[in-house]
């Protein structure tokens, strides 16, 4: 695998000295505030942030979810020493589907499709934005026309938020520290197919099929994957090749940032 060749889609993180890899956040604004308040003390040049994704979904406080991450983007750029590449963003499977509820025009059966969105988080991220999800609905059972309209509301809304549509653009699928290191690591949404390459894996990111948890052999090129998502809800799992960080913020548990050293090891663990 060529580590360069993917660097347009995929973010490299260097040898950080320390990630702290913050689990899905499902709109919970005032635990991610909490967390954040006690991560800003731990902060120090050479560390990398990753969130993996699923800011929004599920919780009401979708708008000011992403108000928190942007304000405390600026925080942590006032720390000297530290750039704008120490804070990454991945694509969760909540992003993905608001990728797709924007070209809803274009899929072949919208109603169905929206229905299914609306029921698996999107309906509260939708009102958040001051959005109502039966409009949608009358307009997919309308045509093409009615749902570009809507659909045009969407991003409306969004861009009347400072930073948000930019936000929305910053986010990958996955990120990856130095292949050469002794102990590279990826870090991705909720899962991969350990059959398939890096490159290949598509909806493996957001919608994993396999049991992520059951895997036991390193996918190489690397020793271990973080996941900050699981789909079954199933909290914190570690082991020597994978780590599931989801403590089921969201779902009545726990938002979670768990800071990994170089050899994988993790050596601090936060709980708001």
């Amino acid at each position: 695998m060529c580590m360069a060749s993917l660097e347009s889609r995929f973010i490299e993180l260097g040898t950080p000295r320390r990630i702290w890899s913050v689990s899905a956040i499902h709109s919970e604004a005032e635990r991610l505030m909490a967390l954040h308040d006690e991560l800003y003390g731990m902060i120090e040049p050479g560390d990398r942030i990753v969130y993996h994704g699923n800011y929004s979904g599920y919780g009401a406080a979708t708008v000011e979810t992403i108000d928190e991450i942007l304000t405390f983007r600026r925080m942590v750029l006032s720390i000297p020493g530290m750039k704008p590449s120490d804070i990454i963003y991945l694509r969760g499977s909540q992003e993905e589907m608001w990728q797709k509820l924007l070209q809803l025009q274009f899929a072949p059966n919208p109603s169905d499709v929206l229905l299914w969105m609306l029921g698996n988080g999107m309906s509260s991220s939708l009102e958040a934005y001051g959005i109502s999800p039966h409009d949608g609905i009358i307009a997919a059972q309308e045509g093409v026309m009615a749902l570009t309209r809507w659909t045009g509301r969407i991003r409306e809304a969004i861009r009347r938020r400072p930073g948000h549509d930019v936000f929305s653009t910053q986010l990958r699928p996955a990120a990856f520290t130095d292949a050469q290191t002794g102990f590279p690591m990826l870090f991705v949404h909720g899962g991969i197919n350990p059959e398939t390459s890096l490159e290949s894996q598509g909806d493996s990111f957001w919608w994993p099929h396999n049991d992520f948890n059951a895997i036991h052999l390193p996918y190489a090129p690397f020793s271990k994957v973080v996941r900050g998502f699981d789909p079954r809800h199933r909290g914190l799992h570690l082991n020597c090749v994978t780590a599931t960080i989801d403590g089921g913020c969201g779902f009545g548990g726990a938002l979670v940032c768990a800071g990994f050293a170089p050899e994988g090891d993790v050596v601090e663990l936060l709980e708001a």
